[in-house]
């Protein structure tokens, strides 16, 4: 699981990369990372009930991706690992810290908990508890973007999705069914697998025939990359070029991100099936720890600016935990709400 499969290079000195672009990138990590570790305190103080899958490890992923996307139309659509999602793509903390606790104010006014995020305002189009659920939502939204636009010719629809699932989903038959009518009609979506290896407790090369899912893409004669999903500056650039082919017409992407997760499963598991050599292996990765080098290596940063950075994250979420304990639980009034479409 270490050495089978090398991680694919980048030439990052081909990558121009300002400094705002640079910090931004950095920030929307470590937000990631810091709120992640406060979830994880949290939930052992009782305070988080449920199922709760942290996302450390995996966060260039997230902000590579999403940052680079429009943050005022595009889709974004998760799995049950949504939380950071849900963060690189504007939900603030706050609303997602509440929503962790279970409140009234949480994005989804406290009836999604960890799984099931969602924002109408951000284009967030959902956490997904089953796996590939998401896969066949977001591939719709896709459709609706290209029909509006080119069936209706309403030129404002030119929105790109992004849905992200794990290397379990990949061989689930909607991953290949949606696969199929996205480059059939040209869709203009990104499926990300965040392949970090392990579905649950099963090793991903003992789940499938073909462990290299980037390459499932030309089945369909679709684009299909691989990257090394601990290297944000790597993500970001072919995030960049595969949201252009997309809203130009030229259809969807396959990316396939090399990743790990630096916890368990959830927060429910002991993580004593991997070993120490691959923890070791991928810890030493860290996407945080590399970028922070990059900025200084290419002087886009100082030690001082990051460590403001860390410190404003650090209040905000400390921010999101007292906003969140203070918040008013769902009334049992409307135990039945948002079930139903409602009149504007």
């Amino acid at each position: 699981m270490i050495s089978e499969r090398t991680l694919p290079t980048f030439n990052a000195s081909s990558v121009t990369l300002t400094k705002e672009e640079g910090l931004r990138l950095y920030e929307d990590m470590v937000l990631g990372r810091m709120f992640e570790d406060k979830c994880a305190e949290m939930y052992y103080r009782g305070k988080m009930f449920g199922f709760v899958h942290l996302y450390n490890g995996q966060e260039a992923v997230s902000t590579g991706i999403v940052k680079a996307l429009r943050p005022d139309g595009d889709y974004v659509c998760s799995t049950y690992r949504d939380h950071v999602h849900a963060l690189s793509a504007g939900v603030p903390p706050r609303e997602v810290m509440a929503e962790l606790f279970g409140k009234a104010t949480g994005c989804s006014k406290g009836r999604g908990g960890s799984m099931h995020m969602f924002s109408e305002k951000h284009k967030l189009l959902g956490g997904y508890a089953f796996v590939a659920e998401g896969i066949p939502v977001a591939t719709g939204a896709a459709f609706q973007s290209k029909y509006r636009r080119d069936a209706l010719g309403d030129a404002n629809f030119d929105q790109v999705t992004v849905c992200f699932f794990g290397d379990g989903a990949s061989n689930n038959g909607q991953f290949f069914e949606c696969l199929n009518m996205a480059a059939l009609w040209k869709l203009p979506i990104i499926y990300v697998v965040e392949n970090n290896k392990w579905a649950i407790g099963m090793a991903h090369d003992r789940a499938t025939s073909q462990p290299e899912i980037y390459k499932k893409a030309s089945v369909f004669s679709m684009a299909g990359v691989e990257v090394d999903g601990m290297d944000v500056v790597a993500v970001h650039s072919i995030a960049k070029e595969a949201v252009a082919r997309a809203r130009a017409g030229e259809g969807p992407t396959l990316i396939e991100a090399l990743t790990y997760r630096f916890r368990g499963h959830s927060l429910a598991d002991p993580d004593e099936l991997r070993s120490p050599d691959e923890k070791q292996f991928w810890g030493e990765r860290d996407p945080i720890t590399r970028f922070a080098a990059y900025l200084y290596e290419h002087d886009l940063a100082n030690r001082e600016e990051l460590k403001a950075i860390d410190e404003r994250v650090q209040a905000s979420i400390e921010d999101a935990v007292k906003f969140a304990e203070e918040s008013p639980e769902p009334d049992s009034s409307e135990l039945t709400r948002y079930i139903f479409a409602e009149d504007e």
